[in-house]
């Protein structure tokens, strides 16, 4: 008895017949349409081909001779090419038709949710009615790719995909196969799943997973602070009405860094001698 034919798994069918749009492919029990356009050579009858079964835009079981990035049985890291709020996101799976990754698999925000060119490590699964979706990657199947990080790793900047989101932060993937959490105090944004994401190594745990921070090291931030009210004051002819004494709110409206950052920044710039402070005014030294 032959098995039934179901989508998302490559099979190898007997071309049973031609005809004006494509070929009639068989198991010896079901046939399924194989479109001229889904046909990578011209076919003859009676020769056997390996094809990718999926629902076409009708429902209809259908075959491609395009090869999928990803089947029942495997998993990939698909890209989001579109979204709709009542279904869910698009994800191209390497054929003409994409597959859907519902809603009810996504975060309840909007703005949790990937967009156009995010990527996604998922698999496929079929619903009670034998319809393709796409699946999100369980935690085990995650673990099961990655490697542990070496103590050597830390502080290096690292790039990843956000996997999961939790109220304490986001999981990401690193492209050099690693497990890294961002907590919610080291983002300078808010993430979104599937959103790639720069990073640097701050800690390396001994299960040998990292936590990861989007903000820059200490001594990176004081010299961007530091360049950022030199161009401020050389904007502003070369004075300011902030100093170390000023106001907290006011520096965090001006600058929109704290005033411990502000005193750090201002206090290299006195030591490089490149300002000073007189009379409540900061001002450029030429």
């Amino acid at each position: 008895m032959e098995n039934k034919l179901r989508a998302g798994e490559v099979t190898a069918l007997k071309v049973a017949r031609l005809s004006e749009f494509g070929y009639f492919l068989s198991n010896g029990a079901e046939d399924v349409m194989l479109h001229k356009r889904e046909a990578s050579r011209e076919l003859k009858e009676g020769e056997t081909v390996d094809v990718f079964l999926y629902q076409d835009h009708e429902g209809r079981l259908s075959a491609t001779m395009s090869q999928p990035k990803v089947r029942l049985d495997t998993l990939a890291w698909l890209t989001v090419v579109g979204s709709q709020k009542r279904l869910g996101v698009f994800l191209d799976m390497g054929i003409h038709k994409d597959v859907l990754l519902s809603n009810d698999d996504l975060p309840g925000p909007l703005d949790q949710w990937p967009v156009i060119g995010d990527q996604l490590y998922c698999g496929l699964r079929l619903d009670k009615k034998g319809r393709l979706f796409a699946d999100l990657a369980t935690e085990q199947e995650i673990v099961d790719q990655a490697e542990s990080a070496e103590e050597n790793q830390f502080n290096q900047i690292v790039t990843g995909h956000v996997y999961k989101l939790n109220e304490a932060g986001a999981l990401v993937f690193t492209e050099n196969h690693l497990i890294g959490f961002i907590h919610n105090d080291e983002m300078t944004r808010r993430l979104r799943l599937g959103e790639q994401v720069e990073c640097r190594v701050t800690f390396v745990r001994e299960d040998g997973r990292v936590n990861l921070s989007m903000k820059p090291r200490k001594e990176q931030a004081y010299n961007e602070d530091a360049e950022m009210i030199y161009q401020y004051l050389k904007n502003h002819k070369g004075r300011m009405p902030y100093t170390d004494k000023s106001d907290p709110d006011d520096i965090k409206n001006e600058f929109d860094i704290s005033k411990a950052a502000f005193k750090r920044a201002l206090g290299k710039l006195i030591k490089e001698n490149k300002v000073k402070q007189e009379n409540g005014m900061t001002f450029l030294k030429i």
